[in-house]
């Protein structure tokens, strides 16, 4: 289709658009952020369920390496002891065993937690851990599941897993 056409077909739908958006007041981008909040529970259930989801937990899953196109995505997996919230804004303290290279260590770790509604976002940046590194990273917990975005230094990727909640060890006889 010629661009002249094209022109004319979206001015078209945007036109329409803006008629039903009008004539519908449920429809304006004001009633669509009210009930976009509809349904989520305040800061304080958030908070007791985040904490609640994360202490005890293996996040176990898999991190591809942008460039590296070669092969299955290679194994991760996080175990975290606790999350608790900080007093200071948007932080959280989380306590993780990492296990990364021949690097296996607990480390207690201030993170930022931004929510988007109902769903924790993990936020790092530029975060410098003992004997690991500095990293960037971001990622959503959702439904038992984490995805997201991981940076090391000049190299990054992508991060997928589940979430398993971890079995307390039966003592021994």
């Amino acid at each position: 289709m010629p661009a002249k056409k094209w022109f004319i077909v979206l001015s078209c739908l945007a036109a329409f658009g803006s008629f039903s958006l009008a004539e519908n007041p449920q429809q304006t981008p004001i009633a669509a952020e009210e009930s976009s909040t509809a349904g989520v529970p305040d800061k304080k259930q958030l908070y007791s369920d985040f904490s609640e989801l994360l202490s005890g937990v293996k996040l176990v899953g898999r991190f591809t390496t942008l460039g590296n196109d070669d092969g299955p995505a290679a194994k991760e997996e996080y175990t975290i002891h606790s999350a608790t919230k900080l007093p200071q804004g948007d932080y959280w303290l989380i306590t993780a065993r990492i296990k990364y290279g021949h690097v296996d260590l607990t480390i207690p770790m201030p993170l930022e937690i931004k929510w988007a509604g109902d769903t924790p976002v993990i936020t790092l940046t530029k975060l410098t851990l003992p004997g690991l590194g500095t990293f960037s990273s971001r990622v959503l917990i959702y439904n038992d599941k984490y995805v997201g975005t991981w940076t090391h230094g000049e190299v990054g990727g992508h991060l997928f897993g589940i979430l398993e909640k971890v079995r307390k060890e039966e003592p021994a006889p």
